[in-house]
């Protein structure tokens, strides 16, 4: 039998080491060729690792949530030949040290004159290994302390329990926990408070690996390197809602149904058209910004692992509906976990919305190293002074943050209005020139 090591690949994009997220394997499993071996995850992109041999796996190097160099062991497997493999194995990594048992020492032998005596009937009443337990004991007379360790009162102190109404069984009458417990029991039935709620003291401790680690490192990194300006600003989208519904009652040729996102999409090209700053992205190592002529607006998605920003490329050159069918593509791709590489990089401006849940207002982090985020929250009906009486408005909130680094507040306003104008009056989205 020879061994042979499985390294770490080159996962491209002069990516340097990966951060394992899954084992498909452990040691002593037998693997065939292509059987899947473990997940690595870089820059939000998770690549899965076939085995190249079939074998048995003798050692795995790594827990989840380290990060593992390229070109670096990562199982070793015993494969038949004789000793002679593709690649030259590295040694074998040691096994992982297991706690040593620890015996505790023998009792020195008894004295004979210290044999042990025989217990009185009293005796045995304190020393019996099962306590026997009839319920609630009378209230003990005023000035009467009851026995019991501080947690025994703390515990009784928080579930209001008179430690008087408690029988204890311990040596001198002592209430102990399980006296406690009994008392919960009989006593109240179902649970330790009167109330019948019961405090809950777990705690469960979750490891921040894979993608939800490179969501908080990118979100810190964003709001440790922005300086951010928010501008929350009201939109009238009555029009908008009225010429959305009329075009999704009409529909036809399976063209997909419209959401807000494909006007904002539009709008937001006609708005950076006008002011191609804010279509840009940062440099701040290089002091470089670099401005944009392609609109790749990412849209900030939520899936079952976590936040993902798939892109809409080239969003200049698509129509409402091709936008609204290209954002149902991307977002579909990334909640099912098989958007490519390119369809999760490359946005120059992005957009987040938490549809109907979404607030009046938010304060949306930029994604690094755009210098504009459009945040859109939920529509609700409000009343508006249209000069004469209030009349019932559909009503949403933009909340669009900038970097203020290379943003002025002026520039954030005018674009800001350019939505507003935008959505308010949708059929200049429309209108070219």
């Amino acid at each position: 039998m020879a061994q042979f090591s499985i390294k770490l690949p080159d996962v491209g994009e002069g990516v340097a080491e990966a951060e394992l997220v899954e084992w498909h394997v452990k040691v002593g499993d037998l693997v065939r060729e292509d059987d899947l071996l473990a997940a690595v995850m870089t820059d939000k992109a998770t690549v899965e690792i076939p085995s190249s041999r079939a074998g048995k796996v003798l050692a795995i190097n790594g827990q989840i949530g380290e990060k593992i160099a390229v070109g670096s062991e990562l199982v070793r497997l015993e494969i038949e030949g004789d000793g002679e493999a593709e690649e030259k194995p590295a040694p074998v990594a040691a096994p992982e040290p297991q706690p040593e048992k620890v015996t505790p020492p023998s009792p020195p032998p008894a004295r004979p004159d210290m044999a042990k005596p025989v217990a009185t009937p009293a005796a045995q009443k304190h020393s019996a290994p099962m306590r026997s337990f009839a319920g609630a004991g009378p209230i003990r007379p005023e000035g009467e302390k009851p026995l019991a360790t501080p947690s025994v009162r703390l515990r009784a102190r928080e579930a209001g329990v008179d430690l008087r109404r408690v029988r204890g069984t311990g040596p001198a009458g002592r209430i102990t926990h399980e006296d406690l417990d009994a008392f919960f029991q009989q006593e109240i039935g179902a649970g330790p408070a009167s109330s019948g709620y019961v405090a809950d003291t777990s705690v469960n401790e979750i490891r921040v690996i894979g993608l939800r680690r490179k969501i908080a490192e990118r979100m810190a990194e964003a709001k440790r390197h922005i300086p951010h300006i928010t501008i929350v600003e009201e939109v009238d989208v009555t029009q908008l809602e009225d010429l959305r519904s009329k075009l999704n009652h009409e529909q036809k040729g399976g063209r997909p149904r419209l959401t807000f996102l494909p006007f904002i999409i539009r709008s937001i090209v006609k708005a950076v058209k006008e002011q191609p700053a804010l279509n840009a992205h940062y440099d701040d190592e290089a002091d470089i910004i670099r401005q944009f002529g392609g609109v790749h607006v990412g849209i900030a998605t939520q899936t079952p692992n976590g936040l993902i920003v798939p892109v809409v490329r080239h969003a200049e050159s698509l129509t409402l509906f091709a936008a609204a069918s290209e954002l149902a593509r991307v977002t579909e791709a990334a909640r099912s976990g098989t958007a490519k590489r390119e369809e999760l990089t490359g946005s120059t401006i992005t957009i987040t919305s938490l549809g109907p849940l979404g607030a009046i207002a938010t304060t949306p982090i930029i994604n690094r190293p755009e210098v504009a985020i459009v945040g859109v929250n939920k529509m609700a009906v409000r009343p508006l002074w249209d000069g004469v009486q209030f009349v019932p408005r559909k009503i949403m909130n933009l909340s669009c943050s900038f970097d203020h680094r290379v943003i002025d507040g002026w520039d954030a306003a005018v674009f800001v209005q350019k939505l507003k104008s935008l959505l308010e009056n949708p059929a200049m989205i429309f209108v070219e020139g």
